[in-house]
């Protein structure tokens, strides 16, 4: 099955918004004009502290980055993923990229440096940056590259550091290969000519479904048509491939469970797509496909037996016979996989893991969705039986469809399905063990051991956080290190996830590194939770409770859980945070427990009563939790840096607000929380906007912010409503009483010239 990759060489994975170029001995930070908003000064919150770490860091550089006096920085967007913070940069020696200069600056949540991962090994030397080869030549040599060939966007001047220091032109061609489609990065040497390497793009690689069922996927209604944009992330639409349309209907009623019919293909891929969005989230903590709410649309139709991403959209094409349309959630979550790969530090992986690292979210997705038709295991492609012989990878037994079970000095240079097999059984190992006990097959090991899981949820977290140190030089060798820096780095004070990682390693032959950590426990330090007494609620009705914890050592971190809640609450293991909204009636004993990083715990147990009213409740009062922002990201869900206290733009009270937008490029941004109305109420939502625009049209609404209450839009506001100082908007949304419905607002920007939608205050009144 094709896979397309996107990203080239230098894989810039998001705009670089926070530019910090500081030559070496530099001390400043350069930031943008006030009216654009700059990641950088978002907050005095974990990732500012992580983005001032950085750049001290870079403003004096360790010999670890292997930087020359002509070298200067740029950061990239802050990451956050189970309390660390990750910071990609890109480098440039005198003015030029540096293709393989990249690397990721990794801290906790306070901001303390855990580690660095660098691509080159040594410093750029270069005696000239001048060109022999003209900018022309080397084009029409990249063109050579495919047949029936275009230029895709411009031609630059690179240095490549890669086994030394080389000056080339770097050009990406679109053609076709060996009669398939190619999107090809080419480097020509632009001193003595001649291709120096290519990167190829392409990687082989309500409604009734043909291969989940009888699915809900969330459509768009505007006006009386209904269409297959996703309400929750607009830019993830599913198409028709012939023309690119995407489909529409009069009623929310979608395909007929035939695998030959499009429109069933879409609700397939629709609804696989929208379960790895909440995987995600809920998972990992990643809003959307590129870390920023941002997808690319969805389109079945494509005349190959194959399916692939290629950075701008993602193809599904059919069944060697049949003709059956191959959108299942593993095929589908693993080409979004491949999009995820592209848009975290470094690009798409390297070095035969590429296959690997898009099975693995195959997996989680297909898991996380748990659905009673495609029910979750650890194979690929086994419901469409792509080519009539069944899946085309297995997982926990790679050997079984021809792949190798164990890592070898040949893997990397292995066809990238095939050098999948060693990552695919080390994922099998480490989310299952050898011998699992949820109906999973057993898994043998390369020298015989018998292992244990830590579950597919701490599997795929381990990896993405692995991922968010990568470098464009990744491979098998740097992944077990990044996998086991991760898992130390995610779980202070316990081994037993890291030792997971490690054993699962050794266990399918892949070597010991000298760059590997080691994990120790210990300690002596005293954790103590107090204990909140006992709490009630009402089903469908929002709750929060902040859970307090102290150490008798100073400056440690603290991770919390809990056992026992009631159905709907959840804990958030940075903050210590109760929310959400009860779902079942009942008598909880709940306990929470708090840990540090010498593995000290302390653990407070209280009970919850929960009534249930079935929805109902009390006509009085504001519904929505934190409404004004105060308390950051509590109870919201919201893209990265939403939130913040960035002055740039002022709040309409207290120091926080949401800032949707503002980055002259083009940007998706969201902000959304779940509230329950009871039945029989009057509700009003009330929110204060500002909107500020550097667009100057009258009559073209180039930016947008829409607001809706559920699948209902209350308005749509865009740069022609820009205006100074804040106005209260007001809306009658007591239609949707008895529900429990999301209230968000969705921006999106075009590629130029910001808007900035900013939101204070809201409320949910009820009368």
């Amino acid at each position: 099955m094709k896979r397309l990759v996107a990203g080239g060489f230098t894989a810039a994975l998001v705009s670089a918004l926070a530019v910090v170029s500081v030559p070496n001995g530099a001390d400043a930070a350069t930031h943008n004009a006030p009216a654009v908003k700059s990641v950088n000064t978002h907050g005095h919150g974990a990732k500012a502290q992580a983005r001032d770490t950085a750049s001290k860091l870079v403003a004096t550089p360790p010999r670890s980055l292997q930087a020359s006096s002509h070298d200067s920085f740029q950061a990239q967007r802050v990451v956050s993923s189970g309390g660390l913070q990750y910071v990609p940069y890109e480098r440039t020696y005198r003015g030029l990229p540096v293709v393989g200069g990249d690397f990721v600056v990794v801290t906790d949540s306070r901001g303390a440096l855990l580690t660095t991962t660098v691509a080159q090994s040594s410093p750029v030397s270069l005696t000239s940056v001048k060109p022999a080869v003209a900018e022309q030549a080397a084009r029409t040599t990249a063109l050579r590259q495919v047949r029936a060939g275009r230029y895709d966007g411009a031609t630059r001047l690179v240095v490549l550091q890669e086994q030394g220091s080389r000056l080339a032109w770097q050009t990406t061609v679109v053609g076709t290969r060996a009669g398939e489609a190619s999107r090809l990065t080419v480097l020509v040497d632009a001193v003595k000519g001649g291709v120096i390497s290519t990167q190829e793009h392409v990687v082989e690689g309500t409604g009734n479904s043909a291969w989940a069922g009888t699915v809900s996927i969330p459509t768009t209604l505007s006006g009386s048509t209904y269409s297959m944009k996703n309400s929750n992330a607009t830019t993830l639409v599913c198409q028709n491939a012939s023309g690119n349309a995407t489909y529409t209907g009069t009623d929310d009623t979608w395909g007929d469970g035939n695998a030959t019919n499009r429109e069933t293909g879409c609700v397939d891929a629709f609804y696989a797509a929208e379960q790895e969005r909440q995987m995600l989230s809920s998972w990992l903590g990643r809003s959307g496909m590129d870390g920023s709410g941002g997808w690319v649309p969805i389109r079945v139709g494509l005349a190959d037996v194959n399916a692939y991403y290629d950075g701008t959209q993602v193809q599904i094409g059919h069944t060697q016979t049949g003709s059956k349309w191959i959108g299942s959630i593993d095929v589908v979550a693993h080409e979004f996989g491949h999009g995820v790969d592209d848009h975290t530090p470094g690009g798409i992986s390297g070095n035969g893991t590429q296959e690997f690292v898009a099975d693995t979210f195959g997996a989680a997705t297909e898991w996380y969705a748990n659905n009673s038709v495609d029910t979750p295991d650890y194979t690929v492609g086994e419901q469409v039986n792509l080519v009539g012989s069944g899946p085309i990878r297995y997982m926990y037994n790679p050997s079984l469809a021809g792949d190798d079970n164990c890592y070898s000095s040949s893997t990397p240079t292995d066809e990238v399905h095939a050098a999948a097999g060693p990552g695919n059984h080390w994922f099998y190992l480490l989310a299952e063990g050898t011998s699992p006990t949820d109906g999973q097959p057993t898994s043998p090991t390369c020298n015989s051991t018998t292992l244990s899981g830590v579950g597919i949820q701490k599997a795929i977290k381990i990896m993405y956080n692995a991922m968010l140190m990568k470098t464009s030089t990744s491979s098998y060798l740097k992944y077990r290190t990044w996998t086991l820096t991760a898992a130390k780095n995610l779980y202070p004070g316990s081994c037993t996830e890291f030792n997971a990682v490690k054993a699962a390693w050794n266990a399918v032959s892949v070597p010991a590194q000298t760059a590997d950590p080691t994990c120790t426990t210990g300690g002596t330090n005293t954790v103590t939770v107090t204990n909140p007494g006992s709490q009630t609620g009402t089903v469908g009705t929002a709750k929060s409770l902040q859970i307090s914890a102290s150490d008798s050592a100073s400056g440690q971190t603290l991770t919390y859980s809990a056992t026992g809640l009631p159905a709907g609450l959840s804990i958030n293991a940075s903050s210590g945070l109760i929310s959400g909204t009860p779902t079942t009636a009942g008598t909880y004993s709940s306990t929470v427990t708090a840990k540090d990083t010498t593995n000290a715990t302390g653990s407070a147990t209280f009970t919850w009563t929960i009534s249930g009213t079935g929805g109902g409740g009390s006509c009085s009062g504001q519904k929505i939790l934190n409404p004004g922002f105060e308390s950051g990201a509590a109870s919201w869900t919201a893209s990265s840096g939403v939130i913040t206290t960035d002055s740039a733009q002022p709040a309409h009270a207290g120091s926080y607000k949401a800032w949707l937008n503002g980055y002259g490029t083009t940007h998706s941004d969201s902000l959304s929380q779940s509230v329950a109305i009871p039945a029989g109420c009057t509700a009003t939502l009330t929110f204060y906007l500002h909107i500020d625009s550097a667009e100057t049209t009258t009559s073209s609404a180039y930016d947008k912010l829409t607001v809706k209450a559920g699948s209902t839009t209350l308005a749509t506001y865009s740069n022609l409503n820009k205006a100074s100082g804040y106005v209260l908007k007001s809306f009658n949304v007591s239609s949707l009483a008895g529900q429990t419905v999301s209230i968000s607002f969705a921006g999106t920007e075009d590629s130029s010239l910001q808007t900035s939608f900013v939101i204070d205050d809201t409320a949910l009144t009820l009368s």
